[in-house]
């Protein structure tokens, strides 16, 4: 609903800023953007009604336990000696305002109100967003922006827990590549360290000293990642260990077996059993023709009568007897 404070300032604010997972630093407030008015400006409201100023706050700080309901100010000065509005917006929905602009009279403050909703599963720990303040300059007022820092701790016990699963190493000869799972199992935002070893049957292959990962990762946040192995072993049977911590206490590690052999090592004896398997096979079936031929075994008569062996048995003295007696016939 519209909020008129004492200055006869007309219009409300309405914002929303919701607050990124970083750890919130205790700096002071950067100066104003190159962008910013010479006129108006932007400003935690000071408690005590004095004009406000990077001195008293240069920036908003507050801290509560999950599911607080916290409420500050934000002070809009208008030294001008025309009418500016200003459009406010944030960078989520943590903090809420009434209305979407406010339009601040000539030489006049207006102090506005916002409300900052924890979640009641927020992490502990540093948080931090930013309300900023724009004027359009389309003849209500001078362009500009201007940016004020909000920080937020949320109380309560830190919790660091972070795993490592899921390893695997693929690939051989010339490159492998190791992949892997990380877990934030805490509460609280991490930057994982990841060292890596393996070692083989006659001894280390790989050594990585711990080093910081790039991204951070959220509570209750998985990332599945890579390690590029450029020069793996070609004959080895190679166990890999991933290792990682962070700070607050996390440790994580997980291991994967890696066995490497050269092409020829395995295509070899394949090749010699599927030569041999086929040998076996030819000589079985040359062995069946054979018994074939010979119907079973039993002598096939030649065309005078005469019983003829079968291949490859020598013949007896009966069938010479007949095949003499034929031939004195004759």
């Amino acid at each position: 609903m519209p909020f008129r404070p004492r200055t006869a300032v007309r219009g409300a604010i309405l914002a929303t800023a919701a607050v990124l997972l970083c750890p919130a630093p205790a700096a002071a407030r950067p100066a104003a953007a190159p962008g910013a008015p010479p006129g108006w400006s932007a400003a935690p409201a000071p408690a005590d009604g004095a004009a406000p100023s990077d001195r008293d706050r240069p920036y908003f700080y507050l801290a509560g336990a999950p599911g607080t309901v916290m409420n500050d100010r934000l002070s809009l000065r208008n030294p001008a000696g025309r009418a500016v509005t200003v459009r406010l917006r944030g960078s989520g929905g943590w903090l809420a305002f009434a209305a979407k602009e406010v339009t601040v009279p000539p030489r006049t403050r207006a102090t506005v109100p916002f409300t900052v909703t924890v979640p009641p599963d927020a992490a502990p720990g540093g948080h931090s967003a930013a309300l900023v303040a724009t004027a359009g300059g389309t003849g209500r007022g001078a362009a500009g922006r201007d940016t004020v820092p909000v920080h937020l701790r949320v109380t309560g016990p830190v919790l660091a827990a972070l795993t490592v699963e899921n390893v695997a190493v693929r690939g051989r000869g010339g490159a492998a590549v190791i992949r892997y799972t990380l877990v934030n199992r805490g509460n609280t935002v991490l930057t994982p360290r990841l060292a890596v070893r393996a070692d083989g049957l006659f001894g280390p292959v790989l050594r990585r000293a711990a080093r910081t990962l790039p991204d951070r990762l959220a509570p209750g946040r998985s990332a599945d990642l890579t390690e590029t192995w450029a020069d793996p072993p070609e004959l080895d049977a190679v166990k890999v260990r991933l290792t990682v911590t962070a700070d607050g206490g996390a440790h994580g590690s997980a291991t994967a077996s890696y066995t490497a052999l050269p092409w020829g090592v395995v295509a070899g004896p394949a090749f010699l059993l599927a030569g041999g398997g086929g040998l076996v096979v030819v000589r079985r079936r040359r062995r069946a023709q054979g018994a074939g031929d010979g119907r079973g075994g039993e002598p096939v008569r030649s065309a005078g009568g005469a019983a003829r062996p079968p291949e490859g048995e020598a013949a007896g003295p009966a069938a010479e007897l007949a095949n003499s007696g034929s031939g004195a016939r004759t």
